[in-house]
């Protein structure tokens, strides 16, 4: 019964906070279906990656968030719908709710077929940015956690290192914790350029960060 309680304070003390939150209150009102637009706003801003005409890849795309940002971001007017000027494609293994001019695939990433998919969709352009929100569900044990983490970035930067232009980008989300130190180290060794990136957006609480790398190294 105590842990019921704790569990329901806590569950009451998220609401609270989630409620007040700036950005969840600024979502709202320019309607984005996520705070989580912010995160890839204020990356964006800070390194000037996302333009019109570009081909863009989201993977871990369900809400919809960081497709909505990019596709404002690509249309002439910065508008929600209407004209974009470009090509979004955006995966996820939960369903998403259509976003105008976005190719949505509905799919598990780490699955062959389901690459196989996103490949055949890309068709065989070169890709300008790859952008990935991708989490596995966590199991609380960090050695676990950590390898399930890892696996879905090594297979972003594999995916990135086959499709990216030789100047494009790669943004992946990842925990402070075991197995950091290697994923940085992996992207050193992927790319020429590596900045990590906590956006203001991103929960004091929390320890996610974010790893951009531009340039491949070939």
């Amino acid at each position: 019964m105590k842990a019921n309680t704790k569990s329901k304070k806590v569950n009451k003390a998220w609401l609270h906070d989630h409620v007040n939150d700036t950005y969840v209150k600024l979502a709202q009102k320019e309607g984005y279906r996520a705070r989580a637009a912010y995160k890839l706003k204020e990356i964006d801003e800070t390194l000037g990656l996302i333009r019109p005409g570009q081909v863009v890849v989201d993977l871990g795309s369900s809400p919809g968030a960081w497709s909505q940002y990019l596709r404002r971001r690509m249309a002439p007017s910065g508008a929600a719908t209407g004209q974009l000027n470009g090509t979004l494609i955006a995966l996820d293994i939960l369903p998403m709710e259509p976003i105008e001019g976005v190719t949505f695939l509905q799919g598990d990433f780490r699955e062959e077929d389901v690459l196989a998919r996103l490949q055949e969709t890309v068709q065989g352009r070169p890709v300008d940015v790859v952008v990935s929100d991708m989490a596995p569900n966590l199991s609380g044990v960090e050695s676990v956690d950590a390898v399930r983490i890892a696996h879905l970035i090594e297979l972003a930067v594999d995916f990135a290192q086959n499709h990216l232009r030789p100047d494009g980008a790669l943004v992946v989300k990842l925990f402070h914790g075991s197995g950091y130190a290697q994923l940085v180290q992996l992207f050193k060794e992927s790319f020429r350029t590596v900045k990590s990136i906590k956006p203001k957006a991103s929960r004091d609480k929390s320890s996610e960060t974010f790893l951009v790398g531009m340039g491949l190294r070939k």
